[in-house]
């Protein structure tokens, strides 16, 4: 069965600044240490009869400031299949925003841009200078397709009135969701029923898709009938079209010994299992070549 993992970083240490790697520098994950160190495409190995048809690099803090840099790397070293999400600074003035964007568009790989929300997502969504920015990506987007890689938890401190108005606002961006919006380990919980609407809500939005990794972000020792309940209830969400399976390699290292280890543990999971056929290549293959225009 082929794959394409919408969501990994490859790191080279020997060109990049990856600032965010180093022990003293957040986030202060007790494992950083086993994924400071360069991974290629050579690392991305699997048995068959799984098989890697292409992949989706997300920006890994190569060069902030530069950030077509990166792409130039992986241009040169690369040779299967992929495109590349670069990192943008969505508080910048819309000239320098206009010139990065410019500029990125030069390489074949480019399909799209990043500034992680996470906690800043309130005041980041209410800046009007970021407003003006994401109308500017818009504009550019009529013309080329474009994604916006949305990384934020969807739970109870999401404004997601707000984040419904940007999608509304900015109809011809595509935007991702990343890590499945960071789901609760409590399914429980109030958080869980939050999470749960916040997803009802972004899914009503045609541009909208949403990529299932992460998982080690929560908890190294996630239990897999969690994931499966995730998984599940973001299928019945999101629907056939619009969810990818992805890796978040290498820190899915955290939890599992290699890559094959953790495609391994997707493919062979019961909520993958209970999939037919056409469901299972959409999720795995057909939706990331889709969205990502490989």
């Amino acid at each position: 069965m082929k794959i394409i993992d919408p969501h990994l970083h490859l790191f080279d240490l020997t060109q990049g600044n990856y600032h965010w790697l180093k022990a003293n520098v957040p986030p202060f994950w007790p494992n950083k240490s086993l994924i400071n160190k360069s991974f290629s495409e050579q690392d991305l190995l699997l048995n068959s009869p799984i098989t890697l048809a292409g992949f989706i690099h997300i920006e890994a803090g190569f060069d902030n400031e530069r950030p077509w840099r990166e792409l130039a790397a992986l241009e040169q070293a690369c040779h299967q299949p992929f495109r590349a999400i670069a990192t943008i600074d969505l508080t910048t003035t819309e000239t320098v925003f206009k010139q990065t964007l410019t500029q990125l568009m030069g390489y074949d790989s480019f399909v799209g841009v990043r500034h992680i929300l996470d906690e800043q997502v309130a005041s980041l969504l209410a800046d009007p200078q970021v407003q003006r920015n994401f109308s500017v990506l818009n504009e550019m987007a009529k013309h080329r397709h474009l994604i916006f890689e949305t990384q934020l938890t969807l739970t109870t401190d999401t404004p997601i009135k707000a984040l419904c108005q940007l999608f509304k606002h900015n109809p011809n961006i595509v935007f991702i969701v990343n890590h499945a919006g960071f789901p609760p380990n409590n399914i429980n919980s109030l958080e869980w029923q939050h999470w749960q609407q916040s997803l009802q809500a972004l899914a009503t939005f045609e541009q909208v898709a949403i990529k299932c990794s992460g998982w080690e972000m929560r908890a190294a020792n996630y239990q897999q009938n969690w994931r499966n309940t995730v998984l599940t209830t973001i299928f019945t969400i999101f629907g056939e079209k619009k969810v990818m399976l992805a890796s978040n390699f290498p820190l899915c290292l955290f939890s599992h010994n290699n890559y094959q280890d953790y495609w391994h543990s997707i493919v062979s999971s019961k909520f993958f299992q209970s999939l037919n056929a056409q469901e299972k290549s959409a999720i795995s293959y057909d939706n990331a070549l889709h969205w990502y225009a490989m």
